[in-house]
């Protein structure tokens, strides 16, 4: 096989920080980033997985922290070992994982690892990339779960804000905001997986796909990459073509 020039990679030398990283979309993401020549440090509490993680990629490529994100300490000790031991940060994807009993904590959690991720950039005079992951429903209303809905329209909001804020340093934030993806968080049967999957296949305009983690992960690429230099303060959904809100039985879906 012939030897790809390091100039055909998207995020080559870059420094990122993948949070939630251990599996699911973090996973997809993290593994995409190497592959594009960027050294990802995963954070997350799946000591386990994201070791593993890390080995498979390769050490030279990725390692592991041990990051509980609601904690602000942690958040900050995340961010000083990356730029102690690398000297800078590029980039960071905000996408811790959250249980249902958490969602309000989620914004708050959320602003810590922008706020921590973006002095570090500022210092360092690093016009870097970060990337929150939202939700379809972050700018819809529901019926229901009015707590996981408002979590997501409050990350919405911080990216917009932090957006306005960071762009005099060059800093770009922007979302991601998939439709219902089923992750290494979700607690489904393999049947009920299964029958997620074809529902939401079923909400898209999208006929013949379905969405995949990965595909979110390359979303995530271009957001962090200078591709989308131009792009700030955007939410990039991920849905399929998806324009209106399920019934209120398949909500439930967006927790996955």
């Amino acid at each position: 096989m012939a030897e790809v020039s390091t100039h055909a990679l998207k995020l080559a030398g870059k420094i990122s920080i993948v949070i939630g990283g251990a599996s699911g979309i973090g996973e997809a993401t993290t593994r995409l980033f190497a592959s594009n020549g960027a050294f990802v440090v995963i954070a997350d509490i799946q000591d386990e997985l994201g070791k593993k993680v890390s080995n498979s990629i390769g050490l030279q490529h990725c390692m592991y922290f041990h990051c509980v994100i609601s904690s602000e300490d942690d958040v900050i000790s995340l961010i000083n070992f990356t730029i102690e031991k690398y000297s800078c940060l590029d980039i960071t994807f905000s996408n811790a994982g959250i249980k249902e009993s958490s969602h309000t904590m989620y914004p708050v959690t959320t602003a810590a690892c922008v706020k921590h991720a973006a002095r570090a950039m500022v210092n360092h005079h690093v016009k870097g990339s970060i990337i929150c992951t939202t939700s379809v429903v972050a700018s819809k209303g529901a019926s229901m779960q009015t707590d996981y809905v408002m979590s997501k329209h409050a990350v919405l909001g911080l990216v917009r804000s932090a957006s306005k804020q960071l762009g005099v340093y060059g800093i770009r934030v922007n979302c991601v905001s998939p439709s219902a993806v089923v992750t290494g968080i979700s607690s489904m049967s393999p049947e009920e997986i299964e029958k997620t999957k074809k529902v939401c296949e079923g909400l898209s305009s999208l006929k013949g796909a379905r969405l995949s983690v990965e595909d979110v992960a390359e979303a995530v690429v271009f957001l962090a990459s200078d591709g989308s230099k131009f792009v700030s303060g955007h939410e990039l959904v991920v849905d399929g073509g998806l324009t209106k809100l399920p019934d209120e039985d398949d909500l439930k879906m967006y927790n996955c």
